[in-house]
């Protein structure tokens, strides 16, 4: 019992791992070779469309549009504040705790100070991946404001160049949510290996809902219609 109590992390947690980094890798995948196959690709889709009607009309247009990604800006921003505010409590709390910071018959796993302490890292690691990735989301949607509010940007070149600001914007901002999804799971593993493993086997199963469309062919219509 002893043995199974102090191992038990080195076989569910990697596991966890696995089964979250593997569907991420395929996401990936399908992302790259498939995009509107996926909720993020379609998602882009609507935005490069958007964009190229956003600069169709000078105008009324173009201050509906600098104020959709003013407010893309300020809720990347908002993230990225709350994300390295959480980072500093960590490291505060790191530096000030006890070695023991839940009572060892509550946790069915390893509870060793030095297992905690690679929880404490592993937590404080995925929250500043996560505000790094705000910040890069923020600064492309600010740098796509600046090019949308250029004199005379439905020029051809300048449309690409929004297109990509705001694509880059978007995909730094999934990859904030997703350090946070992992985040959430280091912090379940506070409580145990078996709840991260069934936290990240339950977060597998809904991103997959979220992330996936069941059918292109709606979407390569509307591609052919509005392009």
């Amino acid at each position: 019992m002893n043995f199974e109590r102090g191992y038990i992390d080195v076989v569910l947690v990697p596991s966890g791992l696995l089964i979250m980094l593997t569907y991420h890798l395929f996401f990936l995948y399908k992302y790259f070779h498939q995009p509107l196959s996926t909720s993020m690709g379609y998602e882009n889709n609507d935005k490069r469309i958007w964009v190229a009607k956003i600069l169709q009309v000078q105008g009324d247009n173009v201050n509906r549009g600098l104020g959709v990604i003013s407010s893309n800006t300020s809720a990347a921003m908002t993230l990225a504040s709350i994300s390295l505010t959480l980072s500093s409590l960590i490291g505060v709390w790191i530096a000030n705790s006890p070695s023991k910071s839940f009572p060892i018959e509550m946790i069915y796993g390893n509870t060793t100070p030095s297992m905690n302490s690679i929880k404490y890292i592993c937590l404080l690691t995925s929250f500043l991946l996560a505000f790094s990735c705000f910040v890069q989301s923020a600064r492309n949607f600010v740098h796509s404001n600046y090019l949308l509010s250029t004199p005379g940007a439905s020029d051809k070149g300048v449309v690409k160049k929004v297109e990509r600001a705001v694509q880059r914007g978007s995909e730094f901002w999934s990859l904030g949510l997703r350090a946070l999804y992992f985040a959430l799971n280091f912090l379940l593993w506070f409580f145990g290996p078996i709840p991260m493993f069934v936290s990240t086997i339950i977060m597998v199963v809904i991103l997959y809902c979220h992330d996936f469309r069941k059918s292109e062919s709606d979407n390569l219509h509307d591609v052919l219609l509005l392009s």
